[in-house]
This record gives C-alpha cells, structure tokens and sequence, in this order.
C-alpha cells in the first residue's frame, strides 16, 4: 500500500557511523519466535483496567502507543532497526526472516515494501488498525475475553486473567519504587507508556527524573521510537482541540 496516500542487566549496542545506524545488540533481547506473549500485549493491559477492560488511555492515543509498541517488538527481535537522521527516523528491516506472529509479519511486510517512509508516519497509519489488531491477536492468545453485550451496550474485551493482566503494571510501580532500572524490554514499555501520557496518571510514582534515565540507557534505536511515539501523541493531542 502507497502510504503517500493514507493518512537490571547491562546490554550493549553496536553503531554504524557510515550511515548513523544502530542496530541492538543485547543478551535480553529476544530473538527468533514473536509469537509469545509481547510488548503490545503488555502495554494494552496496562492502558486498560485489569479487571473490567476499561481504557485508561484515549483509544486514539493508546492505539498510537500500541503502534509503537509492535515496532518495537521487532526492534526487540532484531527484526528492524532505525536509520536516524535529523528530523527523519526512517525503520529498516535487519532480516526479511518469517516472524511467526501474523500481526508483527504484516507490519515488516509494510516497512519491507515502503522503506523510504520515516517512522512517524508508519505510526500514524498502523494505529488506523492496530487496536483491533492487537485485541484480536491478544484473544486468540486467550489473553483476553472476547467483547460482549450487555443491555444492547457492548462491552470491551476484559482479561482472561486479572493477575497476568496487572502485572505489567505492577513490574513498572516497582521499577520506579526502588529506583532499580529494569530489563530493556521494561524500559520500553514504560517509555511508550508515558508518551501516550498514561504512565503519569496512573502509575504510584511518576519520577521523571529516575525515568528519563532509565531511558537515556536504551540503544539510540529504541530512544527514538519513543520519542517519535510521543511525538505522534502530541500532534494527535492538538488536532483533537
């Protein structure tokens, strides 16, 4: 599809100074299958009440945030990297390797056909989908309910169940309570959190100064992804006012 149309453990990186490329690098990063329960996943629960499936975020911006968040798993997967230059984060693919995962495959299938197109408007044209992408994928998983009726009102999709739902959020809450940074897919998570503007709202201890460096340790790849994610956020954020 045309988009010109649409819309604590140490980890190392390595970087490319021919083409300012900085591809991931990292003993947690986890390779291979992304068919297991994902960083999408995670941040959908903790956008979402654990118990009655409530969105705790705009859906426009969680969806944005997920958008971010599935990138992100094949960042993670040393699927993609990003090719950074001023004012133009522009993904690649690593590896044109099958996924094992529908959604993640559809979406470097995309960046795999349309290379040249920065990663903001690769955000802003997944999120036209990806919400009930990640829902569909996310109750075949049986991670989650299907949606039902009640009283001829729809109900959202509520967990399977509430401890797996909850503990996202709470490895977050803890993150920032003891000050311990953690696994880089965490920070990730917490970093895409926060650029939906969820993170300051509903975790216990927003401590902006403890996260800003838990991120600044990220590879530069993934520092931008948030960065673009919340930019994205941003200007969705204006537009609506």
């Amino acid at each position: 599809m045309d988009l010109r149309h649409s819309c604590s453990h140490r980890h190392q990186y390595l970087i490319d100074d021919r083409r300012n490329i900085s591809p991931i690098s990292s003993s947690i990063v986890a390779k291979g299958d992304l068919s297991v329960p994902s960083l999408a996943d995670d941040l959908f629960f903790v956008m979402h009440d654990d118990v009655t499936g409530r969105p705790r975020v705009h859906p426009r911006l969680a969806s944005l945030g997920l958008a971010g968040a599935v990138i992100g798993e094949l960042m993670l997967a040393e699927r993609v990297s990003f090719e950074v230059a001023p004012g133009h984060d522009r993904p690649y693919a690593i590896t044109r390797d099958a996924t094992g995962d529908p959604l993640t495959q559809k979406v470097l299938d995309h960046i795999v056909a349309e290379p040249h197109h920065p990663v903001s408007t690769w955000l802003v044209f997944f999120a036209n989908t990806i919400y009930a992408d990640v829902t569909a994928r996310m109750i075949a998983a049986k991670l989650l309910n299907p949606p039902s009726r009640h009283l001829l009102k729809k109900q959202p999709a509520t967990p399977a169940d509430v401890n797996s739902a909850a503990w996202p959020l709470a490895r977050l809450n803890l993150a920032v309570q003891r000050r311990e940074p953690p696994a880089v897919r965490d920070r990730v998570l917490y970093g895409l959190f926060a650029a939906t503007g969820g993170a300051q709202r509903t975790l216990w201890d927003h401590d902006p100064a403890f996260v800003a460096a838990m991120l600044a340790g990220l590879p530069l790849p993934l520092r931008r992804l948030i960065v673009q994610t919340e930019a994205v956020v941003g200007g969705a954020v204006i537009s609506r006012r």
